[in-house]
């Protein structure tokens, strides 16, 4: 896993963009407070918002650690193939279409019995 190094540095990307984020919105409410025209932000947020969001995602990708690939060809490999399609939790036993057997006898059910009585 990640060290405490790649962690403090997750932490501290994070609290930079949070304070890129909250110097934008401070500098759209002087832009309003004085009626100027919004154009664009000044460059040392936009710089600290791309640095920080970097940061954030090398140390991110450090704590994570090794990006493995994912070989979907390697499970079913293992698999055989007259099981493949195999799927035992779709198997319906109790349905009407016994009812179309020509030598179906309908079983008594739980109203039948107790009418029995």
């Amino acid at each position: 896993m990640g060290t405490s190094f790649d962690k403090i540095l997750v932490l501290v990307g994070f609290i930079s963009l949070f304070h890129s984020a909250y110097s934008a919105a401070q500098h759209r409410s002087y832009l309003r407070i004085t009626s100027q025209e919004f154009t664009t932000l000044p460059l040392d947020i936009v710089v600290q918002a791309v640095v920080s969001l970097f940061t954030v995602m090398w140390g991110v990708l450090n704590i994570a650690g090794n990006l493995r690939e994912i070989p979907a060809a390697n499970e079913l490999n293992t698999i055989r193939w007259e099981t493949q399609r195999n799927l035992p939790s779709f198997y319906i036993f109790n349905h009407r279409g016994k009812a179309l057997a020509f030598n179906y006898v309908p079983v008594a059910g739980k109203a039948d019995l107790e009418n029995l009585e």
